[in-house]
């Protein structure tokens, strides 16, 4: 699963993040910091009484009371004890009756032929809308095979207090199931990670369990259906309706069956004979959709290469849903995307969704085909699945690409190592949701390149298709994945295994050089508290340049402080620590500005040269920076001339004139369009109209990203013709453009604009709203009193019920500035205190009044 935690990230963490802070413990007794790991009670592996086999499901739907009618077959057998109950999860169901179900063959009296009777026994149960316990009719072991059959009303809306997830998860989601919210389609999907499929079908909701399925959906015919496995029936009722048999013949765990039903779009490609791939879109989106998932196939193959395990399931469908409520979902050969995936052939040349699309097909060799046995594993799902997107990048776009990326990662999980620090595989978790975070996922994929590093390509790839052939289609542990490859490469690795996967936190190095007497010494400590955190060991690469030649020396560092020479006949260029740039962890390690310089120039890696580059800014005083700032401007990757040109930001110091004409040039010609969005930006930044008709030049830019800088850069100043320019743009396909008139008419603040930013907030998607609810709060607080008291509903009603959390939490931001409004600030309070995400309302309490 793809969370939904990039939107806001940079509020939470970057406002609190600091690099290379080390703690030293002075007191033994003292309070433990706010990030040491909090540990829960124990959490064990479920204990499986009876093995589901397989799950028949007929469902039809209740759209007018958003119920789900359904009535299942549970095919089981003890798991090895003999057992006279059978225990299945269902939440919040009205269970209608139970049956055992069973043949009868014997002799006719009269006719001597063979009869079969199915026999349909009602059972006793007892049940408290979480758990259904049914009493079987006697006692079975091991080598029974048992049918029971539910009948039963799923009401995900209606669940109890306490059966919920802490975020309202139910399950199974209707939206817009009466039709009247206009231009939102009517879908029905489900999202069963963790342990919420059991909201709308009976199961043992576990991921241990593996079993196969077989769904028949009734709908009406105006409605497509998806689901696991293979369409294999489509039958008109006589009714109008229409039922969909949906089969799969491969055992998964419960949580990762799945349905959607809906009005979509459907284009289809194959990987080869017997593997079709479809991606469902809506019907807008129809002209696109190959455009968004057509890079599927390739990555289907380029994973079975890199793994050597092919593709096991029976085909892979792509489905984008409203107002979901993760990035995505794996649900085996059906992932599930939430709606931002979808946009024009325009749109997708600012960037596609290829990480996301990633990850999730990755998800069906890691998660699906072998599956973590409880959650306190998951990092054996999400850490590959993370991992694969750093793979996809490096295979389609180069090592600088991939590298940027992790670097990305990286700091989405230091970001969260300063409010927490826990062990990887968390055998003392405080809730099972709290484990889909920054850990599980962003330093989990760290781990793994560390691990790939450490052992090697061959080692890496090696270990890791063995792991998925010993235990496909069951599940493992986190030793599993150690036994693995401590078989491929002949190691104990127990020592990687204990610090990176069962220890929280990670490195925090201090290194001190010094150059004497033809030596280099390098004092490395490590800073981290060794009251919570591993003193480490960590095998690293360490460059020596001198006289412009490298000499390159393996080193491992693994005491609290220790020492490295080096020879080095004269004083050193650069001495490069962590050649490689995989260390999980904070370097304090100065480097004066002639290195830095020497840096840029003779490193190759991507982060050596972001290392220089975001060093030696703020410091163009100096002509040499100032000529590699200029230099940088077109190097090879566009992240460093984006870098290099935002430095530029507001400068008027010497050579003012050349590096403006640079920046022009940038911003006409430049291959990528994130660099010419920043030189628009940084040529804006200059403060005068100098560069108007490159603004207007720009709005005719292919990418959306471009020309929304450009409205910004053009507008600001108010030209004679803004209004002609606004007008022009105001309702383009691009949420970036709309946002950008939208802070043009901001500024002007007339009355009769309210309406318009009323029409374009309803049509856009979740992931573009908070952005747009920004630039609203702006126009609020220069209107009146009139306007601002009108807004107050639907800011009260988005920060309230929106589905996804950071629009809430816009709408809660926006209502801050309107606090000079009578009830504001107790509705506000409100608010706070009945948010059910824990998220948001870890959120709240950080912003307190804001």
């Amino acid at each position: 699963m793809v969370k939904n935690i990039s939107i806001l990230f940079i509020f939470l963490f970057v406002t609190h993040h600091s690099f290379a802070k080390g703690y030293t413990p002075t007191d033994t007794l003292r309070k433990a910091p706010l990030w040491a790991a909090k540990k829960g009670p124990y959490r064990p592996t479920r204990g499986l009484k009876n093995d589901i086999l397989h799950t028949q499901l007929d469902m039809r739907f209740d759209w007018l009371r958003q119920h789900a009618l359904g009535s299942a077959t549970i095919t089981f057998k003890p798991y090895f004890y003999p057992q006279k109950t059978l225990e299945l999860d269902a939440k919040g169901f009205d269970i209608k009756g139970v049956f055992q179900l069973d043949t009868l063959t014997r002799i006719d009296s009269t006719t001597k032929q063979v009869v079969t009777e199915y026999i349909n026994d009602p059972l006793e149960y007892t049940y408290d809308k979480r758990l259904l316990t049914i009493k079987l009719r006697r006692t079975y072991s091991r080598f029974d095979t048992l049918h029971v059959l539910i009948d039963y009303v799923a009401k995900p809306n209606e669940l109890p207090v306490g059966v919920a997830g802490p975020k309202g998860d139910k399950g199974l989601y209707f939206i817009n199931a009466d039709g009247m919210d206009e231009g939102k389609p009517q879908q029905i999907w489900t999202q069963g990670e963790t342990e919420y499929n059991s909201c709308w079908m009976p199961t043992v909701d576990s991921p241990n369990e593996k079993m196969t399925q077989d769904f028949r959906l009734t709908v009406e015919n105006r409605f497509k259906t998806l689901s696991n496995g293979r369409l294999v029936e489509s039958r008109i009722n006589s009714d109008s309706t229409r039922t969909d048999r949906w089969v799969q013949r491969l055992p998964h765990a419960p949580y990762l069956a799945a349905f959607v039903v809906g009005d979509f779009a459907v284009a289809r490609d194959t990987v080869r004979p017997g593997l079709e791939l479809s991606y469902y879109v809506e019907p807008q989106y129809a002209p696109y959709a190959k455009a968004i998932f057509g890079r599927t196939r390739e990555m289907i193959q380029f994973f079975e290469e890199k793994f050597g395990v092919e593709f096991q399931w029976e085909k892979y469908a792509q489905i984008a849903v409203r107002d979901f409520v993760a990035g995505a979902m794996e649900n085996t050969s059906m992932t599930v995307h939430a709606e931002n995936v979808q946009n024009d052939s325009r749109a997708l040349l600012d960037g596609n969704s290829d990480d996301v699309i990633a990850h999730e097909l990755m998800h069906h060799w890691f998660g699906n085909l072998v599956t973590c046995e409880s959650w306190v594993h998951l990092p054996l799902n999400e850490a590959y699945a993370n991992y694969s997107e750093y793979l996809w990048n490096e295979y389609k776009k180069g090592t600088e690409e991939a590298d940027l990326w992790g670097h990305g990662e990286l700091q989405q999980y230091l970001g969260e190592s300063e409010q927490k620090q826990e062990p990887l595989i968390r055998y003392n978790y405080t809730d099972m949701e709290d484990m889909f975070d920054n850990h599980s996922y962003a330093k989990g994929g760290r781990v793994l390149h560390m691990l790939r590093k450490y052992v090697g390509d061959e080692a890496f790839f090696t270990a890791s298709r063995n792991y998925l052939i010993r235990h496909g289609y069951g599940t493992a542990e986190i030793n599993d994945l150690r036994e693995a490859f401590e078989e491929v490469t002949g190691e104990d690795l127990n020592w990687f295994f204990n610090q990176w996967f069962l220890s929280p936190g990670h490195a925090n190095l201090k290194v001190e050089k010094t150059w004497n007497d033809g030596k280099v010494t390098l004092k490395v400590s490590q800073l981290q508290d060794s009251t919570y955190t591993p003193i480490y060991r960590l095998p690293l690469k360490v460059d020596v340049w001198v006289n412009g030649q490298k000499n390159t020396h393996d080193i491992v560092v693994s005491r609290a402080r220790q020492t490295f020479e080096f020879p080095a006949a004269q004083r050193p260029d650069l001495v490069d620590f962590d050649v490689e740039k995989q260390l999980l962890g904070e370097v304090d390690y100065e480097k004066t500005k002639p290195e830095l310089i020497f840096q840029y120039g003779h490193c190759d890696k991507y982060l050596a040269r972001y290392e220089a580059i975001t060093r030696l800014e703020g410091q163009m005083i100096d002509s040499t920076v100032r000529h590699v700032m200029m230099s940088a401007m077109n190097d090879k990757f566009w992240k460093i001339r984006q870098l290099a040109i935002s430095n530029f930001s507001e400068y008027d110091g010497l050579q003012f004139n050349e590096v403006e004409r640079i920046i022009q040039s940038k911003a006409r010609v430049d291959a990528h369009p994130r660099v010419r969005m920043e030189a628009v930006i940084t040529l804006g930044s200059f403060g005068d109209n100098s560069n108007d008709p490159l603004f207007r030049e720009a709005l005719n830019d292919s990418s959306y990203q471009v020309v929304s800088a450009a409205l910004d850069a053009y507008l600001i100043g108010k030209p004679d013709d803004a209004a002609d320019v606004a007008l022009r743009f105001e309702n383009a396909p691009n949420s970036e453009i709309v946002t950008a008139v939208a802070n043009y008419y901001a500024g002007l603040a007339k009355p009769d604009q309210y309406e318009w930013f009323m029409q374009k907030m309803s049509k856009l998607k979740s992931a573009e709203i908070y952005n747009f609810l920004q630039v609203f709060g702006k126009y609020l607080i220069r209107s009146n009193a009139d306007v601002q008291r009108k807004a107050l509903p639907m800011l009260e009603t988005t920060a309230r019920n929106h589905p996804a959390y950071f629009v809430r939490f816009g709408a809660y931001q926006v209502l801050g500035l309107l606090t000079d409004i009578e009830g504001v600030k107790a509705m506000r309070k409100d608010i706070r205190n009945a948010e059910r995400d824990p998220q948001l309302k870890n959120m709240y309490g950080q912003v307190g009044d804001f």
